[in-house]
């Protein structure tokens, strides 16, 4: 309930937000805070990957575009307190949330209790591929992959657009 509650002020501030800067960092911790949903539901390797790209990559690429775009943003009419104490507080949750995970590789995890054992004693007999990993991303999480990879390339041809735009302009 705490992370959905965070989840829900964030989505709130990311509203009421003027600041394009503002937009980018809060849909961030937005990412980072999907991550922590995604580990509390045993999901680690999907919480990676939304670690990964959603608060990593394309956080890197929207602070990019926000460069190449030069553009200019409505001064704020507030303090920059509330997001600034905001950012600390959930900082300080998914410091806080870290706390409690199990040790990193521990055999007596959750994650390994669950689907890990099935998937390596079925993964030949179901899908007849002799690679676990290859049978689990292209098999069992097929839909996953699938979306990841649109991401990533959806990512990709919008920074080649906006590279391909500023080189235009430049040449002007």
């Amino acid at each position: 309930m705490t992370l959905l509650t965070m989840l829900a002020v964030v989505v709130i501030a990311i509203l009421r937000q003027r600041s394009l800067f503002g937009v980018v960092i809060l849909s961030g911790i937005y990412s980072f805070l999907i991550a922590s949903v995604l580990i509390a539901l045993d999901a680690v390797d999907v919480a990676l990957t939304e670690a990964s790209v959603g608060a990593g990559m394309s956080l890197v690429l929207l602070l990019s575009t926000l460069h190449l775009v030069k553009t200019s943003e409505i001064k704020p009419w507030r303090s920059n307190l509330l997001p600034l104490a905001t950012a600390f507080v959930v900082g300080a949750a998914v410091v806080w949330a870290t706390l409690s995970l199990p040790p990193f590789g521990s055999p007596d995890a959750p994650i390994h209790k669950h689907v890990g054992p099935r998937y390596l004693q079925k993964s030949i007999e179901e899908t007849g591929v002799p690679n676990v990993v290859t049978s689990v991303l292209a098999d069992y999480r097929s839909f996953d992959t699938l979306g990841e990879t649109t991401v990533i390339f959806t990512a990709g041809i919008g920074v080649m657009l906006l590279l391909r735009g500023r080189r235009k302009r430049g040449a002007k």
